[in-house]
């Protein structure tokens, strides 16, 4: 059965889960000023008192749904209401899983902002087929993770295959601009991340596989090694490019997103189709050092949450789950992404993927908004993906990047 042969009729049409948290609430208070009238939206959370509060701020009367992460019963009957149901509550490994199962066994389409990868890892085994079976689109990853990576891609594809210029080969998506903060949630979810691996070695062996969100690995090609957290020189990248480039942090999981989109689509980027991320530290004769240095900090707070003393230090200093900034700090974010490949013919190609908008709060909250209303209100311009544990390249695709750009982001792309 798929979403198209079978029309689904429920009461709501989107159910914002978490909408009490940091996040949740600045998704809901994108959705109450750019839902087109009439979608049906509901809050929903542990707490009905909570709930009650965000409403009255945002001057809705919507319902409000209580179900505890752990209720099953709860979540099987919240998502057996909705179209859509938005989750912003994580870490998603902790309390994720049971939501992502009863949406694909609902045929609830499903969106979220994980960053996860043993999350994403899970949610594939667990409900891949079961999702394809009810026409459910299970949709990680619709936020800063990883909707600039996947989209970004998706796009610089498109004009190539427009252009009949052959498939992509090396492609490299450089981190050119970026003023934003680390979100207490995604600090948190490393730490999560880091506890279960250390504890468990196949954990850690799919964690580090490049190809350990795609649908079948003997299936990948042999492109050799495939190092997500290179130092580069800018020139390698493109000779037009200067400086250095360090390590981006998010690249560890952004990559193997943009893989499995390649082979959900049958490897239509091309079977030698290679694609890491960067940043950039600017072209003064410094940026080779702070390329360098970068990547060294990097390591060391990942080593440094891993370990139980210096993870004792670190915890007072960087963000609690629930902590954010103020709007005038989310207001003055932004983000730019400027993707760079080679085809198969020898052009030359880039994108780029630029917003406005503290990256993981204010920018988030339009994408994941954005990949909601793309469910409820575009279902005919959706890729012919049918259900299953998708991307939002292949969930998505050009509906969403629409939605995007009339919302203000830049999504483009054009020979180089």
């Amino acid at each position: 059965m798929s979403d198209a042969a079978t029309p689904r009729v429920r009461d709501l049409d989107i159910v914002v889960y978490g909408a009490t948290g940091f996040v949740g609430v600045l998704v809901a208070e994108y959705l109450a000023g750019h839902s087109p009238a009439g979608t049906r939206i509901a809050l929903a959370g542990r707490s009905a008192e909570r709930l009650e509060a965000v409403r009255a701020k945002l001057g809705v009367d919507w319902p409000v749904l209580v179900a505890d992460a752990a209720d099953e019963p709860a979540l099987e009957k919240m998502a057996a209401a909705a179209h859509v149901v938005i989750t912003t509550v994580g870490p998603y490994a902790r309390h994720g899983r049971p939501l992502a199962h009863a949406c694909a066994a609902a045929g609830t389409d499903y969106v979220d902002l994980t960053g996860e990868v043993l999350f994403a890892r899970a949610s594939i085994d667990e409900n891949d087929d079961l999702a394809r079976s009810t026409g459910a689109r299970i949709v990680h990853s619709c936020g800063f993770d990883s909707i600039p990576s996947d989209l970004g891609v998706h796009v610089l594809h498109r004009r190539v295959s427009d252009d009949d210029a052959g498939e992509l080969t090396d492609t490299t998506l450089v981190v050119t601009s970026l003023k934003g903060g680390f979100s207490g949630g995604t600090i948190d979810s490393m730490r999560n991340q880091l506890d279960v691996v250390r504890k468990d070695r196949d954990l850690r062996r799919v964690a580090a596989s490049p190809y350990s969100l795609s649908p079948a690995r003997d299936r990948e090609p042999d492109l050799g090694r495939q190092d997500d957290m290179a130092s580069l020189k800018a020139s390698d990248v493109d000779p037009a490019l200067r400086g250095s480039l360090a390590p981006f942090v998010m690249a560890s999981y952004n990559t193997r997103v943009v893989r499995r989109s390649n082979a959900l689509r049958d490897f239509a980027y091309g079977r030698k189709f290679r694609y890491r991320e960067a940043m950039s530290t600017g072209t003064s004769p410094l940026s080779p050092v702070i390329a360098k240095v970068m990547k060294l900090g990097l390591g060391a707070v990942v080593a440094g949450l891993s370990l139980p003393p210096t993870r004792f230090v670190l915890d007072r200093i960087l963000p609690k789950p629930g902590d954010g900034p103020d709007e005038k700090a989310r207001n003055s974010g932004h983000f730019t992404m400027d993707l760079f490949t080679r085809t198969t013919t020898g052009a030359r190609y880039r994108a780029r993927v630029r917003a406005k908008g503290d990256p993981g709060y204010a920018a988030t909250a339009v994408m994941l908004g954005e990949s909601a209303l793309t469910l409820v209100h575009d279902r005919d311009k959706l890729p012919a993906s049918g259900g299953g544990v998708l991307t939002p390249a292949t969930a998505l695709g050009d509906a969403l990047v629409e939605r995007l750009r009339a919302a203000g982001l830049e999504i483009s792309a054009r020979p180089s």
